[in-house]
């Protein structure tokens, strides 16, 4: 919360307001998938930060030349014991990146471990427009 509002360009009473009480609802921890993207010669790499999910609530697509991560988790506890009959919780969050519509699924690599999902995205080469000469009669 320091740094928000020392990096605030100007001073509005209302976002000094929200940063008040936004320790308290809001938790940035939770909506942000980290990502660092590295290019190397004939990939572009992803390591986004997914702790707290397993490996099957996650879930990877291609479509449109969008890359999309998104990952769910619910929990369910009954306690009759405790003051609460039932304790629910859900969290989900998701992600998009572009990487061209020539980049075929079956080319992306992905791997699991420790909180951090690892994916290899191939380079395309550009397809060169072709030019096609007409004949003049």
């Amino acid at each position: 919360m320091k740094y928000e509002l020392q990096t605030r360009q100007n001073n509005d009473l209302f976002d000094a307001f929200e940063d008040f009480f936004r320790p308290m609802f809001y938790d940035e921890k939770l909506d942000s998938m980290r990502t660092d993207i590295r290019e190397t010669e004939t990939s572009y790499e992803l390591d986004i930060e997914l702790p707290g999910f397993a490996k099957n609530e996650i879930n990877v697509s291609l479509e449109n030349g969008y890359l999309t991560v998104g990952a769910e988790k619910a929990e369910k506890e009954e306690n009759k014991r405790a003051r609460y009959l039932r304790k629910e919780c859900r969290v989900s969050c998701r992600r998009s990146f572009y990487v061209g519509e020539d980049v075929e699924q079956e080319n992306v690599k992905a791997r699991y471990e420790n909180g951090v999902l690892f994916l290899t995205v191939p380079k395309t080469q550009p397809k060169k427009p072709e030019t096609k000469t007409i004949n003049i009669d």
